[in-house]
């Protein structure tokens, strides 16, 4: 079986379906919150022309999703798989975000959990890059069963380098019990 990393995954309440073109406008609806971008290290993404950079290489990397509440069909967010490294048997997850009636319902567990699931059908670690003041994100990740492994300066399109720390899901790990 190949990894292709834009697969369609679906769970009962959402679906992670590969990003479009025309889905800017209704996915920059989520995005135009300033609250969902105040601890990230680009916190002008909420920005329509920060977002539309964001968009366009979400678009060329060819692992984006969009977050589809199966509910009322509305997009809700995004998600990307990148970096995959097959020497290494090593793939990032990253680039989430959801709008904000969505934080604390476990949503980003369940998409979480569908991600993790299909990637270690073909890899044995699953990393993200958390931005180094973005304690929400630290929280989530530490609770999907991540641990820290170190930190990295990372530059965002146009901006210069900021602190990240990687945090590593391994394979064997206990994880996301239902």
């Amino acid at each position: 079986m190949k990894f292709d990393i834009q697969p369609v995954l679906e769970n009962e309440k959402t679906g992670l379906y590969p990003l479009q073109e025309e889905d800017l406008d209704a996915l920059y609806a989520v995005a135009s919150d300033p609250k969902i971008w105040e601890q990230h290290p680009n916190n002008e993404r909420w920005k329509k022309e920060v977002f539309q950079a964001f968009f366009d290489e979400a678009i060329q990397s060819k692992g984006a999703f969009k977050i589809v509440d199966k509910t009322t069909g509305s997009i809700i967010g995004s998600t990307r798989f990148y970096g995959y490294d097959e020497q290494e048997n090593c793939i990032c997850i990253g680039y989430t975000f959801y709008a904000t009636k969505y934080w604390g319902t476990g949503t980003n567990r369940g998409v979480k959990k569908m991600m993790l699931d299909y990637a270690f059908q073909f890899v044995s670690k699953v990393y993200f890059h958390i931005g180094a003041f973005n304690i929400r994100s630290q929280i989530a990740v530490s609770r999907l069963g991540a641990e820290k492994v170190g930190e990295q300066m990372i530059a965002y399109p146009g901006q210069v380098p900021k602190p990240n720390f990687l945090y590593v899901i391994d394979k064997n790990s206990v994880i996301l019990a239902s």
